[in-house]
């Protein structure tokens, strides 16, 4: 406001400017307190005039400047300010988010909302803010302009009227535009992410022409998207030039044949015209922008309200040392069903009764799709039963337990995860305090000791993306040493051994035997013949516990399904 009103008497300023070098009557009555500003300057020696009006008129441009600039500071520091609030609050609510959530979800949306939503929200606030100044300033000017000539003004006003009712159309146009943009972001960003995640299996089976036909498709639509909005505007901003060029010919015209409006305030409103009238032109377009980055807006709000909905309650008033719940006794399901989509009647567990004592190893076997993985998730409390309890050590596990349950598990999944960072720091993401000898008893449990020494540069030696420059079995040892070097309650081996060659195999057997009775272990097994050690075997077949037993039981009994997985395996052995 305080720009504007500067603005607004630095224009004024050319009054007696003007006056002075004879190009106005400064006894004229056309402009408001002119006479009366001009007055002091008279009394002025002849050749201090113009300076003095000079440096007044250059102090108001000057002393505008250095609130602009600080205007645009502080519109920035709003911006980013609020920006930074939206990435922490969706990242942070997006990792303390339910495993079910993201079962319904593709990790591909959240990057397209982090790296093209996000952006599209900042130039959108940048907008919100560029057209609330003007707004500011194009009030205070027409203050101005309806003080100089009412009538003139009030004539402009109502062709802006008219033109921006006119342009309502264009601006749900931009708001369609802006969907548009939305989901064909949505699909570039999936559709690479995808692409990318399988480039092994496209240039081993020479798909690339089919991938590119489809990405030279979708590029085809971003451009014609793009353009159609920048066509948009474009012709926004000249309807705007081409009517002022017509309003300012007409006012020239009618203000000296109809009403007879003195020169100089016919200059002053034809300079206020000149400004005013290009706001006008960018609140339209501020406009047009708002509504083409709504969709983000909303697209956002949205993401932020499934968030909420999915938290998981964090126990309140444990320190992060003491929160951890260490299993004593052991787990127990009963009479546990779950589906994940409860809308149909298969259910993924159904009736499933099971013990798996503290400090012993438990195997748990199946085809594929028996729901193997679905208990090991309601296990550790990632999904609650639909109907049904899990107990811990006698106790309910709830959504709140499960959490503080979780600080004392340490699984390990078939398809091994590494970060894009060095040996030490995918190890110490698990343990920030372990030491660097911990860090090598744990390799050298994990049998990875050897392998990570020969490293260019051991320890310190970055892995590549998902640890592509290391071998599938020596990625499975590295997340198994990180694993360990947690020092769990409870340890969940997902066919953590599959990539393994026999030797390495045979030597986690063998770690894992020296852990018994330290800790509680849970693997799921697909090759039969690593489980002969376990304490107990569980077999699932459709979700429903069918065995259960100890290998030598299990295994002498043909007609089982246990005994029929076996027979199979040997014979493809074979």
């Amino acid at each position: 406001m305080v720009v504007s009103l500067l603005q607004g008497f630095g224009i004024f300023l050319l009054a007696p400017m003007l006056s002075l070098i004879g190009l106005m009557d400064s006894s004229s009555g056309g402009i408001p307190f002119l006479s009366s500003l001009a007055e002091p300057l008279q009394r002025l020696p002849s050749d201090l005039k113009l300076p003095v009006v000079l440096a007044g008129f250059l102090i108001l441009l000057l002393g505008q400047g250095l609130l602009q600039r600080q205007l645009a500071n502080v519109n920035s520091e709003l911006e980013q300010g609020f920006i930074r609030r939206l990435r922490l609050d969706m990242y942070k609510g997006l990792l303390q988010s339910n495993w079910a959530f993201f079962l319904k979800k593709r990790k591909s949306d959240f990057i397209h909302h982090a790296t093209t939503e996000l952006p599209r929200v900042s130039f959108g606030i940048f907008t919100l803010l560029q057209l609330v100044t003007t707004i500011l300033f194009t009030l205070i000017q027409i203050g101005f302009a309806l003080w100089l000539s009412a009538p003139l003004t009030l004539a402009v006003l109502l062709c802006g009227l008219i033109l921006a009712v006119y342009s309502r159309s264009k601006v749900r146009k931009a708001r369609r535009l802006g969907q548009d943009t939305t989901e064909l972001m949505q699909r570039y960003v999936g559709g690479m992410t995808d692409h990318f995640n399988g480039i092994k299996d496209i240039k081993s089976n020479r798909m690339e022409k089919q991938h590119l036909s489809w990405f030279r498709v979708l590029c085809d639509r971003l451009e014609r998207n793009t353009v159609q909005f920048t066509r948009l505007q474009s012709a926004s901003t000249f309807r705007y030039n081409a009517a002022a060029s017509f309003l300012i010919a007409f006012f020239v015209y009618f203000s000296f044949e109809v009403i007879h409006v003195q020169a100089e305030t016919l200059l002053f409103i034809v300079l206020i015209f000149s400004r005013l009238w290009p706001k006008f032109s960018a609140m339209q377009s501020s406009v047009e922008q708002i509504a083409q980055t709504i969709p983000a807006f909303r697209n956002l709000w949205e993401l932020q309200q499934e968030v909420e909905a999915a938290q998981e309650p964090e126990p309140s008033g444990l320190p992060e040392s003491k929160g951890a719940i260490r299993v004593v006794q052991g787990f127990e399901f009963r009479d546990v069903f779950y589906r994940y989509d409860r809308t149909v009647a298969s259910y993924a567990l159904q009736d499933v009764n099971l013990r798996i004592p503290a400090n012993r190893m438990t195997a748990v076997v199946g085809r594929s799709g028996a729901g193997k993985s679905t208990l090991i998730d309601m296990l550790i409390g990632l999904i609650q039963p639909e109907s049904g309890q899990v107990l811990v050590d006698g106790k309910p596990l709830d959504a709140g337990d499960s959490y503080a349950l979780r600080r004392s598990v340490s699984y390990v999944s078939q398809d091994p995860f590494l970060f894009h960072e060095s040996v030490r720091d995918n190890l110490s993401i698990a343990a920030p305090d372990a030491s660097e000898d911990s860090m090598w008893e744990a390799l050298r449990f994990a049998a990875a000791d050897s392998f990570v020494r020969k490293l260019p540069q051991g320890l310190d030696t970055v892995l590549g993306d998902r640890g592509v420059r290391l071998s599938g079995g020596e990625r499975q040892r590295i997340v198994l040493a990180r694993a360990i070097l947690r020092r769990p309650s409870l340890l969940i081996l997902d066919e953590a051994t599959s990539a393994l060659d026999s030797e390495h195999e045979a030597s986690i057997q063998e770690a894992l035997e020296r852990l018994r009775g330290s800790m509680t272990i849970v693997v799921i097994a697909h090759r039969l013949s690593t489980i002969r050690d376990a304490d107990q075997i569980v077999v699932l077949d459709n979700g429903t516990i069918v065995q259960r037993g100890g290998y030598t039981q299990l295994s002498g009994d043909r007609n089982g399904l246990f005994g029929k997985l076996l027979a199979y395996q040997a014979r493809a052995s074979v």
